[in-house]
Formats: C-alpha cells, sequence, structure tokens
C-alpha cells in the first residue's frame, strides 16, 4: 500500500546550530528519506539556576501566606456557619457559600476540616515543619 505524499516537504536539520536556518545546505528534503519517522530530533537542554538564598526565603514566606491562607478561610467559614451570619442574605450555609464564594458545601467542609486538623496539630505542639506529606515526623 503506498503512503499518502507528506504535505511538509523540508525540515531542520539536527546539525543546524541554531533555529533558523543559514542556507539551504542546512534543510533536507524529507520526501527523498526511505523512513521519514525515523529522522532524529536534536533537544538542547536548558539549564536551570538554583534558588538564591533571597529565592528559598521568599519561597517558603510565600509558601507560609499559602498555608496560612487556607487555614485562615476555614476558621472564617467555620465561624460563618456556627454563627449563622449568612442568615440575612441566604437560606443555607451551602446557598451562601456558593452564591458568595463558589464552594460547593463540601468545598467549605473541607476547608473547615482542614483548618481544624491544623489547629489541633498546633495545640498539641507540633509545627508545620515537623509535619510532613506522609504524616510521619522526620528523623
Amino acid at each position: 500500500m503506498n503512503k499518502p505524499p507528506s504535505n511538509r516537504k523540508k525540515a531542520t536539520s539536527a546539525t543546524s546550530r541554531d533555529s533558523t536556518p543559514s542556507d539551504d545546505q542546512d534543510l533536507e528534503d524529507i520526501s527523498q528519506q526511505v523512513d521519514p519517522g525515523s529522522a532524529t530530533i536534536t533537544v538542547t537542554a536548558v539549564e536551570v539556576p538554583e534558588l538564591t538564598q533571597e529565592e528559598q526565603s521568599d519561597r517558603l514566606h510565600l509558601e507560609r501566606k499559602v498555608e496560612r491562607a487556607f487555614f485562615e478561610a476555614g476558621k472564617a467559614l467555620m465561624e460563618l456557619r456556627d454563627r449563622r451570619l449568612y442568615r440575612s442574605t441566604h437560606k443555607t450555609f451551602e446557598k451562601y457559600c456558593r452564591s458568595r464564594f463558589g464552594y460547593t458545601r463540601m468545598a467549605a467542609t473541607y476547608k473547615i476540616a482542614a483548618a481544624t486538623v491544623m489547629e489541633n496539630l498546633s495545640t498539641i505542639g507540633l509545627h508545620n515543619a515537623e509535619i510532613t506529606t506522609d504524616g510521619l515526623q522526620p528523623p
């Protein structure tokens, strides 16, 4: 069975030094190759520099803000729910959360539960640095 002709007639040679060919010698006719699917593509790796001390400090500060934000949001939602501070505008906490924050009741409940867990952990003396993702304390 014959293959349909390729719409792509030329490809950049793997030996090209930059992304723009300097002349026609850097282009080859793919239609002349026996198996165009076996063409070699060279990818140049880009070195990503390590974070500086200042960037590491900034990252830690911002991560703590995010952690604190979910904790504060959960505590605020809990108080809004428990004190029924939504009652002047909405009949239910679920309708309030959906209208005001775009949260489902389950999303609000998860945030409240997460804040409760963090509060419980902090009251028994664990700090964020001692809590790992797998739930075990580091050595």
